[in-house]
């Protein structure tokens, strides 16, 4: 590779724009100057314009680096200086671990550890404590030495950790007997201390989770628990300094009393200049040969963040229980920040659209499902191009599934496990797993590489939907149930006379007065007046065309007949389930026989602790399918209890026990989400996966069908296609369904029909009443996870009045943070207005709409797009209700 980066570093106090990065082109550029940097022993801070790219760069960088040797000093150390993710002046404190991980960053610069810093533009902006706070209030517990107990609590506390009873989350401390347990900020397992007497005799790691010992340490570091001192000194320094900066009596104030009585209180931290004589900023923990790569648009970001900041000090600064401090005391001006920086080596690095010398953007490549060979474009590229091409798979799930596919239309790919192993082989196509956010070509210099991203691959936009379709969707939609919309012309429905015409309002006098009445058309012309006041009897016509709405005859008795249909079609109905029932509870149904190894490596690579709940619904699953009878339970727990992860093993079970398993699901995205769920978790095992929605193609789908029957599928995940005619299975033993309220009762008891003795799991979130019902009544087999994940955190849910401030200020919040914000909007007419109005209230975000009208192919890249986090606000209709991830 020819490519030297120190020829591109900047000198101190100069400025160097590099030609254009496309993709993820400037993570590999970083990589490549990083190393160089590194080996002369020196740094290098990238100030990024938002979040989400210093969340990107995190995991980009390290990929091109390499994974190098960590005991010998050449691994590439990366450190991200997160934000708080409040908003400026906020009355509540950022999260403990967001106060560890800055906390351990700026050590790990301060001690030489760090050979990339990542740092938000508006997080560079904080002013902070000065690096001797962090270096007078960190200490270590060695092996062998003494220690005082009493001394150490009093230790603790002031350095802001918190006692408890059990060691979860960073900045906690439990004392039990001859144990301590610590959990110092800013590192990644909390530590347990055994004593012998006054000696530390003992110091392992332990999982917080299952409270087990890992391995033994020599030494703890010990952080500080918060970023500001707490000890007697910092409080009457902060006392004295609030005197002096707010007029009025200091006692008034909630936070001036917490401080003087050793409670930090909420918000503390837009205080902090009041703990210390001088703070310091970003610039004073760096090296003074430090070189900056300033990432996107800088000078917008700060001019944004300064803007909200002082709109948010005017707004609040009338509150006397808790003034502020100027913004000018907490925040570095964008030309204080630039002044600063001034005297470093400063890389510009903008993205752009034209090609340039080091890299250019993916040309068309697109997958095109309607032709014979979707791959054409793909196929054309790598016989114009001289470059050698990777494609890169989001996980090792989806890569076995790429692998798949490419194989079904004879384009080999070689598989390649780093960005090394890509950079030195010769293949001119291969496949791996990289964390990329987009793709890109680099030039001849950087060694004439392509990578390519399933963005890339599944970026072809759709066909327009036809003019059948809309006037479809719009007909449906067309059918309001308010009677006040009632249009003359529109087909309504009598209680006691059946189907006719509204024909709109007429006035009347019986003798008593006048009275408005309803006028309702029905067969050969005859007419019904229905007074206003019983209009109780009259609802919406909901059947298929109100323009052919089959009217009926006054006094014929069509209307009594048609209800005793329905009542008898119902009672069949209800006969025939409940027959269905009563065969399966007297059916010997299959039992299953896996192996006990098998599984236990199967669920050892489910990366959580299961839940006591979820355990036991495991249990009572796979009890179930090695039992004599067909399986029939239902699985009832809230959105992100583990309902997914029973499924998983259930159809583990079913695969090993030469079976096969259906999935139902009940949109198209959720199939999809299944299906890269199932893909991720089979990944090391030789199981067959297909799915069956409107996102395949039709070889696709006549492939997996064909799968189906003849038995070389082995799990098929799907929607409603499932339950076509023409679907036959050779040896199916497991149907999963998911959210079951979203199905009609024949549709999902036809499936169960194909075999009586076919075992169903069912998994819901808000199981409908007749469910319900027949697990409460012994039909049904019933499990709940009633048990939240251990570290999931709580939902908070806010009702406020909408406003323009309002909705800034939630999405901004989430913003701030790298994170993305679902915003429902539930009309699929004025969804681009909406769009509009939040494109010019968040000019920062990148805005997506999803809704059930889109093209397949553009539902789908949107998101694709939106799960790799290249929209961060998603507006979107209810079709994101069902359980998305």
């Amino acid at each position: 590779m020819s490519f030297d980066p120190l020829k591109f570093l900047p000198k101190p106090g100069t400025r160097f724009v590099l030609p254009a990065l496309h993709g993820s082109a400037d993570a590999c550029v970083i990589a490549q100057a990083a190393i160089a940097l590194k080996a002369r022993q020196r740094m290098l801070a990238l100030v990024v314009a938002n979040a989400t790219d210093a969340q990107r760069l995190l995991s980009e960088i390290p990929w091109f680096a390499g994974q190098g040797d960590a005991a010998l000093g050449t691994a590439l150390r990366c450190h991200l200086l997160p934000d708080w993710e409040t908003l400026p002046y906020d009355a509540f404190s950022p999260h403990q671990d967001l106060v560890s991980e800055r906390l351990a960053t700026l050590y790990e610069i301060q001690n030489g550890q760090c050979d990339v810093l990542i740092v938000p533009a508006t997080t560079a902006l904080v002013r902070m404590a000065p690096p001797s706070f962090l270096a007078a209030y960190t200490f270590f517990f060695k092996q062998g030495e003494t220690l005082d107990e009493a001394r150490l609590k009093s230790q603790l506390t002031l350095a802001g950790y918190t006692h408890v009873t059990q060691v979860m989350s960073p900045g906690e401390y439990s004392v039990r007997g001859g144990l301590i347990d610590l959990f110092p900020m800013g590192s990644a397992l909390p530590y347990r201390l055994d004593l012998f007497g006054d000696t530390i005799e003992t110091i392992r790691t332990f999982d917080a989770d299952t409270q087990r010992s890992l391995y033994p340490v020599k030494e703890v570091r010990m952080l500080p628990g918060r970023e500001f001192p707490m000890d007697e000194a910092a409080r009457t320094a902060f006392r004295n300094r609030w005197r002096e900066t707010f007029e009025g009596d200091p006692s008034k104030s909630p936070i001036y009393k917490d401080i003087s009585h050793g409670i930090a209180s909420a918000g503390i931290e837009y205080y902090l200049p009041l703990f210390f004589e001088e703070t310091a900023t970003l610039f004073q923990y760096l090296p003074a040969d430090t070189t900056f790569a300033l990432i996107g648009d800088i000078d917008e970001a700060i001019k944004r963040f300064w803007s909200d900041t002082q709109s948010r000090y005017k707004f609040l600064k009338a509150d006397r229980e808790r003034p502020l401090l100027a913004p000018e005391t907490l925040f570095l001006t964008g030309e204080d920040f630039f002044t600063l920086a001034k005297p470093h080596g400063r890389w510009v690095i903008q993205s752009g659209d034209a090609a340039s010398e080091l890299s250019a953007p993916i040309p068309n490549i697109a997958v095109n499902r309607r032709v014979d060979d979707p791959l054409v474009n793909l196929r054309a590229y790598l016989l114009q191009s001289d470059k050698r091409v990777m494609i890169c798979a989001e996980s090792h799930g989806r890569r076995e599934t790429l692998q798949q596919y490419f194989n079904e239309y004879q384009l080999p790919l070689v598989p390649c496990e780093s960005y090394a192993d890509f950079e030195t082989a010769s293949a001119k196509l291969m496949l791996g797993v990289a964390p990329l956010y987009a793709g890109f070509e680099l030039g001849a210099s950087l060694g004439n590489l392509a990578f390519i991203t399933e963005t890339e691959l599944y970026a072809g936009t759709g066909r327009r939907i036809g003019k059948k379709k809309q006037e479809g969707v719009t007909q449906v939609e067309s059918m309001v149930r308010d009677l006040s919309e009632l249009k003359i012309g529109d087909p309504v429905v009598h209680i006691n006379h059946g189907i006719g015409r509204y024909m709109g309002l007429i006035s009347m006098d019986l003798g008593e007065g006048e009275t408005e009445f309803l006028h309702l058309e029905y067969a050969k012309d005859t007419k019904l007046y229905v007074p206003v006041s019983q209009l109780h009897v009259i609802s919406r016509y909901s059947g298929a065309s109100p323009e052919d709405a089959p009217l009926h005859t006054l006094g014929s008795g069509q209307w009594e007949k048609a209800k005793r249909k329905a009542a008898l079609q119902v009672r069949d109905t209800a006969a025939e389930l409940l027959n269905l029932y009563a065969r399966r509870a007297l059916r010997q149904g299959h039992s299953f026989e896996y192996s006990a190894h098998d599984y236990e490596a199967f669920a050892a690579s489910f990366g959580f602790e299961e839940t006591p709940d979820q355990a036991a619904a495991i249990d009572a699953v796979i009890k179930d399918m090695t039992g004599g009878k067909p399986m029939d339970r239902l699985i009832c727990g809230d959105v992100g209890f583990g309902k997914t992860e029973v499924a998983l093993r259930a159809a583990f079970v079913a695969v090993l026990g030469g079976k096969q398993v259906a999935i139902l699901a009940p949109t198209t995205l959720l199939a999809e989400q299944h299906a890269q769920t199932f893909a991720d978790r089979f990944a090391d095992w030789p199981v067959r996966i297909a799915e069956l929605s409107r996102f395949r193609s039709g070889k696709e789908i006549t492939q997996a069908i064909k799968g189906m029957a003849d038995g070389t599928l082995d799990i098929v995940i799907g929607t409603h296609k499932l339950l076509s005619a023409d679907i036959k299975f050779s040896r199916l033993g497991l149907v999963i369904i998911d959210e079951e309220h979203r199905f009609g009762v024949r549709q999902k008891e036809a499936l169960k029909a194909l075999r009586a003795e076919v075992d169903v799991l069912t998994l819901t979130a808000t199981p409908i009443p007749r469910t319900l019902g027949m697990a409460l009544e012994g039909l049904r087999d019933f499990s709940i996870i009633a048990t939240a994940p251990q570290k999931r955190l709580a939902i908070k849910t806010f009702v406020r009045s909408e406003g323009e401030s309002v909705i800034r200020e939630a999405c901004l919040r989430e913003l701030k943070r790298g994170g993305q914000v679902y915003f429902l909007h539930n009309e699929v007419e004025t969804i681009q207005n909406r769009r509009a109005m939040l494109e010019a209230l968040l000019p920062e975000a990148r805005i997506a709409v999803a809704h059930g009208q889109m093209h397949e192919r553009d539902l789908e890249k949107v998101m694709r797009d939106f799960v790799a986090q290249r929209f961060n606000i998603l507006l979107c209709t209810t079709i994101i209700e069902t359980g998305i991830d």
